[in-house]
């Protein structure tokens, strides 16, 4: 993995540019801990996540997935889960640059936003090799385009372009692969420099956490959070701000 921060942006590239960054267990270990560490980290507000070459992440590397067939695979295995991204309480944004396939795609959609290259290619991939929808994507997949629309993408396991996926709703926006990381950048400094960063840790919390309540719940739950944000340093801030026409100056967050 690469990390650059500028801005108060985090920059985490997966670098394994000659296989299409494949998933490996010593790749997700390094994630998982560039991830933790942004989280206590003051000086980052928002984390970006993209891939060295022409691909986002292709999946599991194939070596893995052979030694899974011939039960040589050793199975001590970071125990943290591929849904971490979801509660670290700094928004994590995707830019998927190019090949999204299987377990790379899960990583797509676990991410907060998702910004696409136009000629990226994805897919699910599992039902051609056998596999099952894994790693929570048969719960996210339907949340984020209708139980027809992941089905299809499920069973078939086509390959359909980042242009498709924005248009389906798994990306927020396509754009071309070479304006791809200054488009996200330049968003993700806007929040960086104009979000509250306690406010964005209780919204994505809010979002991620309320897909299993009810109306009724969801409300209830924000109302105690709205009170509590009112006796918050942000809240005085993101005010004195506004009144005095002046960008704020939120203090940061950490996990």
């Amino acid at each position: 993995m690469l990390s650059d921060l500028a801005d108060g942006v985090l920059t985490l590239t997966f670098n394994r540019p000659e296989r299409l960054n494949a998933w490996t267990e010593a790749l997700g270990t390094r994630y998982f801990d560039l991830l933790a560490e942004a989280e206590n980290d003051p000086a980052v507000r928002v984390i970006v996540v993209t891939g060295a070459g022409r691909g986002f992440c292709a999946g599991a590397d194939f070596q893995t997935l052979t030694a899974l067939q011939e039960g040589t695979l050793d199975r001590a295995v970071d125990p943290r889960p591929h849904t971490l991204p979801t509660t670290i309480g700094k928004p994590v944004i995707a830019a998927v640059n190019g090949a999204c396939a299987g377990l790379g795609m899960v990583h797509a959609l676990v991410c907060d936003l998702v910004f696409t290259a136009a000629e990226a290619k994805w897919t699910t991939a599992f039902s051609r090799r056998g596999l099952i929808a894994e790693y929570g994507l048969a719960w996210v997949l339907p949340k984020l385009v209708g139980q027809a629309r992941a089905l299809d993408l499920l069973l078939s396991g086509r390959t359909f372009t980042g242009e498709e996926a924005a248009g389906l709703g798994l990306a927020l926006r396509a754009t071309p692969r070479e304006s791809l990381l200054d488009e996200v950048g330049a968003y993700a400094r806007e929040l960086a420099r104009h979000s509250s960063p306690a406010s964005m840790a209780v919204i994505k919390r809010q979002v991620w956490g309320d897909w299993d309540l009810g109306l009724d719940a969801s409300r209830t739950a924000a109302e105690r959070l709205m009170a509590e944000s009112f006796g918050r340093a942000d809240f005085a801030e993101g005010v004195a701000s506004f009144l005095e026409r002046r960008p704020p100056e939120f203090p940061p967050f950490t996990g």
